[in-house]
């Protein structure tokens, strides 16, 4: 029992680390079409999705906002940022950014973004 019990814990760390190389190759990836593409906020925005898979919130962070400040019609980033923002219990700013996200989506006729916003803003304020 204890040898099955020892390479359950291997197999573990063997697939911690696959992924990890797997996410690391896509950031790479999305790296080298940066350098090509200048300042894509689709890019942009995958690439901080990929940072938040390893625990780097800080170069989430930054990219969420270099999006939303050259391109503040982005929608999307305001959810991923104001979820990211949640984490680190930084909830006021949070909150701006949500309200933010929900202007911008109405202004653009987004109802969907809009409410996914507008859920996420109610369940932080509970």
């Amino acid at each position: 029992m204890q040898l099955i019990a020892k390479v359950g814990v291997v197999l573990t760390i063997y697939i911690k680390k696959l992924k990890n190389y797997y996410t690391m190759s896509r950031i790479e990836k999305l790296l080298e079409y940066l350098k090509t593409s200048g300042k894509d906020s689709f890019l942009q925005h995958a690439l901080a999705l990929e940072y938040i898979k390893v625990g780097s919130d800080e170069e989430a962070r930054k990219l969420f906002n270099e999006i939303l400040l050259r391109e503040p019609t982005y929608i999307g980033s305001y959810y991923h940022l104001g979820k990211l923002l949640e984490r680190v219990a930084d909830f006021d700013r949070a909150i701006r950014i949500y309200k933010r996200g929900m202007e911008e989506a109405k202004r653009a006729g987004d109802n969907h973004s809009y409410n996914e916003l507008q859920g996420a803003l109610e369940d932080l304020e509970e």
